[in-house]
């Protein structure tokens, strides 16, 4: 949990690293389109970028960052291990190589991106070497459940510092969200739109118009006032700009339950028990 302050406010991994808990998703945008996004959005105070190496934009995130003035200590980068990558060896490799398309020292968190059966305790050990290294500020995983945790913990010798994971309000997890709050592992919200889905709920537009904001902000806000970090994904100068409109209002607390009763357990994307990619 953290106290919700600016859009530089962070969130203290359990490891003590200071995570923005709002930035930037790049998911579908081109290195071209990225490299312009990311500039917008560091001069509206962003100042968390997320990526991965399936993006395949990972050398216009670097390009960003080397572009702006802003100093490197203040921009928190993630990136991922694509599941074809997963393993021991194979996962070094990959690190090495979105490094070198990145061009930047080290990252601020690197995250398993999927918890592919077999493999995913084998390319944990890989991201504690890179952690132990110093290459890596902080470690993590994405779209991992309960038993998929407990599994990682029973080997592990460093515990996650981050589930990044679809989340939404169709899909709460409350028992994931808990139980990741209960052990210090930081929850991450990808998807928060539910790929614009979230923009028909009635509520919500209710909601928006209660408090003079519209559904993205509304959605937002409930992310952060339940611990959850988000990074809305755009490349539109505007709505960069308007997604970052959440630190002047704040939810009244039967308004979060309200949300929160959306929950159909809905997902847009794959179940983390049944993917095949």
């Amino acid at each position: 949990m953290f106290t919700i302050t600016d859009i530089k406010g962070c969130a203290t991994l359990n490891n003590g690293v200071k995570m923005p808990y709002f930035g930037l998703g790049v998911y579908q945008i081109s290195n071209q389109e990225v490299v312009k996004a990311i500039e917008w959005a560091l001069a509206c105070g962003y100042r968390l970028i997320d990526t991965a190496s399936l993006y395949e934009n990972e050398e216009g995130v670097g390009q960003a960052v080397r572009n702006t003035t802003i100093p490197r200590s203040e921009i928190f980068i993630t990136t991922k291990v694509w599941n074809s990558d997963q393993g021991y060896d194979s996962t070094l490799r990959a690190f090495d190589a979105s490094m070198k398309r990145l061009g930047l020292e080290y990252v601020d968190l690197y995250l398993i991106h999927w918890p592919v059966v077999g493999k995913y305790k084998q390319t944990w050990k890989a991201l504690e070497k890179i952690y132990r290294d110093g290459r890596a500020k902080a470690i993590g995983v994405s779209n991992f459940l309960i038993h998929h945790l407990e599994d990682l913990a029973s080997s592990a010798e460093i515990q996650p510092m981050v589930n990044q994971v679809e989340f939404h309000p169709l899909l709460v997890q409350k028992p994931l969200l808990e139980y990741c709050h209960n052990r210090g592992i930081q929850f991450q919200s990808w998807s928060p739109f539910m790929r614009g889905e979230v923009f028909k709920i009635t509520l919500l537009q209710q909601l928006a118009q209660k408090y003079q904001k519209n559904v993205a902000q509304i959605v937002l806000r409930w992310n952060l006032q339940k611990g959850v970090m988000v990074i809305p994904k755009s490349a539109n100068k505007d709505r960069i700009a308007s997604n970052a409109q959440v630190f002047d209002f704040e939810l009244m607390a039967e308004d979060v339950d309200k949300i929160d009763r959306l929950d159909k357990d809905y997902r847009i994307g794959a179940h983390p028990d049944n993917f095949d990619f």
